[in-house]
């Protein structure tokens, strides 16, 4: 699954890449562990706010 960067942050998970706002979580070549996610899409970290959005996928209607 593909998330949107919120904030500009470092991933300490993958050799402190730097992910930039508007970007694609997780980079090529790296994988996000379930916990790390939730980490990261919620208030649940030291900064106190979500960095990454999940990309919902666009089904058409018929």
């Amino acid at each position: 699954m593909k998330y949107k960067v919120l904030e500009r942050f470092r991933e300490k998970n993958h050799d402190d890449l730097i992910y930039e706002a508007n970007g694609i979580y997780p980079a090529e070549g790296y994988k996000a562990t379930k916990a790390r996610v939730e980490e990261l899409t919620t208030k649940k970290n030291k900064y106190n706010r979500p960095f990454l959005e999940e990309i919902k996928s666009k089904k058409s209607k018929e």
